[in-house]
């Protein structure tokens, strides 16, 4: 049976759509895991701080952040973080230590297999 979406925002329900064929045709279950947590209610997803990668993740690092980046804390390692939604001035911090940010779209063409991506939520 088709699974049904009942999100408003069309950028989540492609990114969602995406998601699930991307795992489906590379056979990377993290993809799928991606977007079920991307499909819960906006209130049971937790926005991620700069600071919490800083703790979470390795030096060159790529990460999927399903739902929105903030800028609390810093960041002294480069890291590629893909996010649903990103503040300006986290952007500028990852930029800032020599990262990258990307859009989960982007991140689906870099890393289609989904090797070592790590979800931080």
């Amino acid at each position: 049976m088709a699974r049904t979406l009942d999100k408003q925002n069309p950028e989540l329900t492609h990114a969602l759509l995406e998601l699930r064929r991307a795992a489906r045709a590379n056979d990377a279950p993290i993809w799928g895991a991606v977007a079920d947590r991307l499909e819960r209610g906006r209130h049971q997803v937790l926005p991620v701080n700069v600071g919490h990668l800083e703790r979470a993740a390795g030096s060159d690092a790529a990460i999927v952040v399903p739902g929105k980046l903030l800028s609390e804390g810093s960041l002294s390692r480069p890291i590629t973080v893909a996010a649903f939604a990103c503040s300006k001035s986290a952007r500028a911090k990852v930029h800032a230590a020599g990262g990258k940010v990307l859009t989960i779209h982007e991140m689906l063409k870099w890393r289609p297999d989904g090797v070592g991506v790590r979800i931080v939520a």
